[in-house]
């Protein structure tokens, strides 16, 4: 009697490693998107207006469905500090740091730095958690870490105009912010589950940008910023914020952070393709090989984290 139960365990381990895949790919294709998204809302709005508005927009959805579906905050201690550095992290600071650092750079600049993100995931879980990945993560992220490097060094040769330095490195700053976020959000979403997670963390970045919100917008400017701004924002708010983040944090709880987490190499591939088909920004040689050295990261790192 025991005999079809070994099949039928492995066929449901397969199948719970194929939705992680999708979930976390799909958060990747949706944030892959989103520095195509700020530079287009960016053009008709002030960067801080857009980071407000992604978390402030999203918050206000998230809230009548934290309210309607029961949804509990987490009690113990830990897990509110963690829900609350996923919040800062993710809601609050990453969106303001890289609306200002998207305005600066191109978005193909800003879509390939994100490329760090898994990197620096992976090294504060494994701070927090106090292991070492393998030495096979170590070597795949040293080679990401090697086309970021080539990219944002490449700032310093002034025959370059497409952007700047320090556009570059406010974006490598939000990569910083986000990747707190997702750590301490995993962590937290142990307690009370990924879209508790998600929703919560939206509601109290919303409350942290909420006391902003009269100082942003000057006298007809956001009516003025037109409907291709909006509807950016409004894609961020309610995709990138909502499904990517509750679609991640799934991902990174059911597959463990340092292995799902690389599943984000190829989200700077996604936003490189949008920037260059659909805003028309040239393909460097320091991008080409900054977009080589990501995938041949991945293709070594994820084959044990």
């Amino acid at each position: 009697m025991t005999a079809p139960i070994a099949p039928a365990v492995e066929r449901t381990a397969v199948g719970r490693q194929a939705a992680v895949l999708l979930a976390a790919y799909g958060a990747v294709a949706i944030w892959g998107a989103t520095p195509l998204a700020t530079k287009v809302a960016v053009a008709g709005l002030d960067p801080l207006a857009v980071g407000l508005l992604r978390t402030l927009l999203a918050g206000i959805v998230a809230l009548p469905l934290i309210l309607l579906g029961r949804i509990k905050a987490p009690r113990s201690g830990p897990a509110r500090v963690h829900l609350a550095v996923s919040a800062l992290g993710g809601f609050v600071i990453f969106p303001l740091l890289f609306s200002y650092g998207i305005q600066l750079t191109t978005a193909g600049h800003g879509a390939l730095l994100l490329g760090i993100l898994p990197v620096l995931t992976g090294l504060i879980a494994a701070l927090l958690e106090r292991r070492l990945p393998s030495a096979r993560w170590w070597w795949g992220c040293a080679i990401a870490i090697g086309g970021t490097a080539l990219l944002v060094g490449a700032r310093f040769d002034l025959s370059l105009a497409d952007g700047s330095l320090r556009g570059d490195l406010l974006v490598l700053a939000s990569a910083v912010a986000a990747s707190a976020g997702y750590v301490t959000g995993a962590r937290a979403a142990r307690e009370i589950g990924t879209w508790a997670v998600t929703l919560w963390g939206l509601v109290l970045g919303s409350l942290v940008w909420l006391p902003v919100l009269p100082f942003v917008f000057g006298e007809g400017e956001a009516a003025a910023a037109g409907a291709l701004a909006w509807s950016a924002v409004l894609f961020m708010a309610l995709l990138s914020s909502i499904l990517g983040y509750g679609a991640w944090y799934w991902a990174l709880g059911q597959g463990g952070i340092g292995r799902t987490g690389l599943a984000q190499f190829a989200q700077p591939l996604v936003g490189v393709a949008l920037a260059v088909a659909l805003l028309g920004e040239a393909m460097t040689w320091p991008m080409a090989a900054a977009a080589g050295a990501i995938l041949a990261g991945v293709a070594l790192a994820r084959g044990r984290a």
